[in-house]
């Protein structure tokens, strides 16, 4: 591969995993529509260098949201056995389900999650509606918000549907060759009730492990091509970095914000890619 093109696909993959790192969704979103639409690659080598890129934001940027004790250990390890099973359901299904279903399915399911984050704006620091258990009273915690100074608690609460929905951010994680994190964010938000920054840091931690389960399987078919995966692993490292840094300076309601927008928008492009 050319130098030029070496350099273009860093900057790319660095700019895609500034915003993804900050989001909890890696940049495997914007580097499969960016690798197929503009470089016209094959959808198959673009997810499998997106996988590579999944993994490296999810190394590089998981030590800063652990430092600051965002990231909920012991649940992200209890909710990675549904997101693990659904990846692996998923490369099963790799040719069997038709790509335009699946776009159209993952536009829905974008749009429902966009809306369900929007309509929940304030964040309490015992949540509504989740009543402390026995099974998981050990995965209750708190965070340091750097705006007060002070120590958040919260309450993890509804398991059972948590392991479901992160079974199916799993199963389209793979299909697609997505950060599952754009599906995990919004179900720990509205499903386990988690803070907006414990989700996007406890998603992050989860999606190296899940992107693992995928990615052995394209490399084994011979998908995963080096000269492309390997500039786009380190544009992602630097640029994951980045974003965790910005997600620790940033409002919970601004990061809202910002994340409903990136679902909308990303909705309405697989949208059009379904409807063709």
């Amino acid at each position: 591969m050319e130098t030029h093109a070496t350099f273009v696909l860093f900057f790319l993959a660095l700019g895609c995993s500034v915003l993804g790192g900050m989001l909890g969704m890696a940049s495997g979103m914007f580097i499969v529509p960016a690798l197929t639409g503009f470089g016209h690659m094959d959808i198959h080598e673009a997810i499998g260098a997106s996988l590579v890129s999944v993994i490296a934001c999810s190394c590089a940027s998981a030590a800063p949201y652990l430092r600051g004790r965002l990231t909920n250990v012991r649940l992200a390890a209890l909710l990675e056995i549904g997101t693990t099973l659904g990846a692996l359901s998923g490369v099963l299904l790799v040719g069997v389900v038709p790509v335009r279903a699946l776009y159209l399915l993952f536009a829905g399911i974008l749009l429902v999650s966009a809306w369900q984050m929007f309509v929940r704006r304030v964040e309490p620091a015992a949540p509504c509606g989740v009543k402390p258990g026995r099974r998981s009273a050990a995965l209750h915690a708190s965070y340091p918000d750097p705006a007060t100074g002070r120590e958040v608690p919260y309450v993890v609460g509804r398991i059972p549907v948590g392991l479901l929905l992160m079974y199916a951010a799993g199963l389209i994680s793979a299909l697609l060759g997505i950060g599952s994190g754009v599906l995990k964010i919004p179900a720990m938000d509205t499903a386990l009730r988690l803070p907006i920054r414990v989700s996007t840091a406890t998603s992050n931690f989860m999606i190296g492990v899940t992107g693992c389960a995928s990615a052995c399987a394209y490399f084994l078919r011979g998908e995963i091509v080096t000269s492309v995966a390997a500039p786009v692993a380190l544009g992602s490292v630097v640029g994951s970095i980045a974003g965790a840094h910005i997600l620790m300076r940033t409002s919970t309601r601004h990061l809202r914000v910002l994340f409903v927008s990136i679902l909308v928008l990303i909705a309405l492009q697989m949208l059009l890619h379904g409807l063709d």
